[in-house]
Formats: C-alpha cells, structure tokens, sequence
C-alpha cells in the first residue's frame, strides 16, 4: 500500500467500515474487459476472516461469469466527503473517504444456509425480517464470498473541514 498511513488494520474499524457501507462492487473476469456490478450485500467477520455475500437471479450474466472463474474482486465504501480545495489553488481539492478492498472466491451458498444469509443481509441495511415467499427464495440465488485477501484504508476528514 502506497499509501501506509492511511491503512486500516485494526479489525473492530475494518467491521464498521463494512457495516456503513451499502453498496459492494463486485469484479468479474470478462473477455476482452472485466465486468463489474454493484451488488447488495452482508458479511461475517470471525477474527479477520471475512465472508462477504450477495443476492441474485439464478440466471444471467453474473451468474454465467462466476460459473466459468469463481475469482472476483471486490470493493465497499463508507462514509466519504468532498474536500474542498484550500484557497485558490484548485489542486488541494479532495476526497476524506474509507474503504476494504481485496479478492476472494465466489461460491453459491449451500441451500440450508440461504435464509440465514438473505437475513442477515436485511440486518446489514436495518430492515426488520418479516418472511420471504418460497417462489422467491426458489428463484434467488445467494453467493459467498471466502475472502483471501483484503486490505482497508481511510483518508479522514480534517480538521475544521467537516
């Protein structure tokens, strides 16, 4: 990381930064390009091993891409704020922002864990469980990602700017 300052390590901030964040963008291998979807989404996190997972359609582009390469990357994002440049120079414009990045294998979830997750995926966003139809967990797909890397930084806001 070019940038060893702003790295995050410890694992209580890397959870809160996952649990503010609301959208993750999710990487897939493509030909010629990579393919890249904002997906929602929850996690686990036991010590730093974290588990990020999606929902879906059981058909479609995202889910032909992660049947030929189960490999993606990943990003989230936080809190983050516009800094305003400092005086006239326009170049000391900038951004205070949070975010974990990193790779991991993508994997459809066993059928038994599927409600646990679509859950806890309504826990991530605060929304109170009440049911889900059958029809609509027969036609959902629910992913796992096992993460094998990942890396967490964060630019702050500074002082007298928020």
């Amino acid at each position: 990381m070019r940038r060893s300052e702003r790295e995050v390590t410890d694992c209580n901030e890397i959870r809160q930064i996952l649990e503010r964040a609301e959208v993750l963008r999710l990487a897939m291998h493509d030909e010629p390009y990579p393919y890249i979807v904002p997906v929602n989404f929850g996690f686990t996190m036991q010590d730093d091993q974290l588990v990020l997972f999606f929902h879906g359609a059981k058909v479609g582009k995202k889910c032909d891409l992660l049947q030929k390469n189960p490999h993606v990357s990943f990003e989230v994002e936080g809190k983050q704020q516009l800094i305003l440049p400092n005086g006239a120079a326009s170049c000391t414009a900038g951004f205070a922002y949070e975010s974990v990045i990193g790779q991991g294998i993508a994997e459809l979830a066993p059928e038994e864990k599927k409600e646990d997750l679509l859950k806890k995926l309504l826990e991530h966003y605060r929304i109170p469980f009440q049911s889900f139809s059958q029809a609509h967990l027969e036609r959902t797909a629910v992913y796992q990602i096992i993460v094998k890397q990942y890396t967490a930084k964060r630019r702050p806001i500074p002082q007298g700017k928020g």
